[in-house]
């Protein structure tokens, strides 16, 4: 089997994994691997090399952003005319009244999204360019929403400890199928939580692993300056032009 097909099966079987395990998360819990897999799919067959030496990890999707597209930081705009990913989008069977997939008609940016894409693009105006030496991912392929009326994004420390642990071991082991299958140089986190993660990784052994600031407006350091010192960072570490 092919370098894609191989990522794709692996992808798919690691959603169902997820889908089934049994959460007692007060609230909604939303797979875009599941309800918007196509786009997902078009996105790991497009974007996602073996020739890549850089892979970046995020935490998990946000509401505006994966959850409602499939796509790592997918804020809409970068989603449609960066990356061309327009494939069919479906719904999660329980959505939050105040956070429906409306896909790629969501009218509200994700910042987050924005601000990493916005590096990428300012250095790559060309998607495939920056896919011949760097992949995106995200560590947890869930988004949690708490059941209040403003539906908070949640992380999945917000399970209890037995079912995280659960969930985690879920996502370490298809971090180091994909490490082991894309074979990059370097692993960079997005946010301290991402390289921990890839820190208690076996694969990453032997791996340069660093982190760049989340590009999240709920982090202060994120406010001031973060494309700059994004690109200083990466720069430090001789893996960006």
């Amino acid at each position: 089997m092919s370098f894609s097909t191989d990522l794709v099966n692996l992808t798919q079987l690691f959603s169902k994994d997820c889908s089934e395990l049994t959460l007692s998360f007060d609230g909604y819990i939303y797979n875009p691997l599941d309800y918007a897999w196509e786009n997902h799919k078009f996105y790991l067959e497009n974007y996602v090399k073996d020739s890549a030496s850089v892979l970046f990890l995020g935490m998990n999707p946000g509401p505006f952003g994966m959850m409602q597209n499939g796509i790592p930081f997918g804020e809409v705009e970068t989603v449609k005319t960066y990356l061309k990913c327009t494939q069919k989008i479906g719904r999660p069977e329980k959505e939050h009244p105040a956070r429906p997939v409306l896909g790629l008609s969501c009218p509200k940016s994700e910042v987050s999204g924005k601000r990493f894409w916005g590096l990428i693009k300012s250095s790559y105006p060309v998607a495939t360019d920056f896919a011949e030496k760097y992949c995106v991912f995200n560590y947890c392929p869930l988004g949690f929403l708490l059941p209040t009326p403003t539906s908070r994004n949640a992380t999945p420390d917000h399970l209890p400890a037995e079912e995280r642990k659960l969930l985690e071991a879920l996502c370490d082991r298809y971090l180091e199928c994909v490490i082991d299958l894309i074979k990059p140089d370097y692993l960079i986190g997005v946010g301290k939580y991402a390289e921990k993660r890839i820190l208690s990784n076996p694969a990453a052994k032997g791996k340069v692993v660093s982190s760049i600031i989340h590009p999240s407006p709920g982090n202060p350091q994120a406010n001031n300056h973060w494309q700059e010192n994004t690109e200083e960072k990466l720069r430090s570490l001789n893996i960006w032009n």
